[in-house]
């Protein structure tokens, strides 16, 4: 019995090292970054790590840093339009792909795959070219925000694997009811599918707010339409960059994403985990 409980022993302490050993890896470097933000532009990336004097002041510069309020605007609304426009435009899609039974059907699901695997940086010539030439949109935010009116590929294959999950029964007793496929889809599907669509949403709004790519092709040229992701890149100089501010702007950007993962984590996770449970 007392061999047992040493190995109960060093089992639980084995485990638990790791745990901490892991949870050290991943908060470090924020534990890094928010220390830096509150140093002085001396002695930020010294051999200092702990601040000698607490800089709070840093925050309240970047906070009057010319643009930074425009940034946040035009973040929030391509990242706050840009989810909602794509869980609106991939639930029809992804309902139609789970429960419809049609010609064509799986051909469709396989190119929602390709899409999938398909990187961005292979069609943005072509797509500048349209949105910058024939439509004469450069310099705004909108050829990256009207794409997502036409859905995401990974939203709706995500989508779709959470709906094979819901029993065609309620979809059949909501149709002997009387109620049609749209009225199904919102009074039926919808609620039930509240996880999935959660982690959808969270992931889009995550993979906007952190863009860098898209509005760098798009709105490099137009301060005015820069967002969050690509207005950091101003904080670095030519001669010297002022790493405390850089930091203090960075921890502003990310705080939003980590406060709103964190009341939505659960719904997050839960989301995640069903979307796998049926092919």
């Amino acid at each position: 019995m007392t061999v047992r409980r040493r190995k109960a022993v060093l089992h639980w302490i084995g485990v638990h090292a790791l745990g901490v050993a892991a949870a050290l890896f991943f908060v470090l470097p924020f534990v890094f970054l928010l220390l830096t933000s509150l140093m002085s532009d001396q002695q930020a990336l010294t051999r200092d790590l702990w601040p000698r004097t607490w800089e709070w002041d840093n925050y309240v510069q970047v906070w009057r840093t010319p643009g930074f309020l425009t940034w946040w605007r035009n973040t929030l609304l391509y990242a706050g339009l840009g989810t909602v426009l794509t869980v609106v435009s991939s639930v029809p899609v992804a309902y139609a792909l789970a429960k419809f039974r049609f010609r064509g059907r799986r051909p469709a699901l396989l190119l929602v795959i390709a899409m999938m695997m398909l990187p961005p940086q292979v069609v943005v010539i072509p797509m500048y070219l349209f949105w910058a030439r024939q439509l004469d949109l450069s310099g705004t935010l909108w050829p990256l925000i009207v794409p997502t009116a036409f859905g995401d590929a990974f939203s709706i294959f995500l989508l779709r694997q959470f709906l094979l999950t819901v029993p065609d029964e309620y979809l059949d007793a909501a149709r002997v009811d009387g109620c049609g496929e749209v009225r199904t889809l919102l009074r039926v599907v919808l609620p039930m599918a509240r996880p999935a669509l959660a982690a959808v949403a969270l992931f889009q709004f995550f993979a906007l707010w952190n863009d860098y790519f898209g509005p760098q092709i798009y709105a490099s040229d137009n301060p005015a339409a820069w967002t969050l992701s690509y207005g950091l890149e101003s904080f670095k100089g030519a001669h010297h960059t002022n790493w405390n501010l850089t930091m203090a702007a960075t921890v502003l950007v990310m705080a939003p994403v980590i406060v709103l993962f964190f009341f939505a984590q659960k719904a997050f996770v839960e989301g995640v985990t069903l979307t796998g449970v049926k092919g």
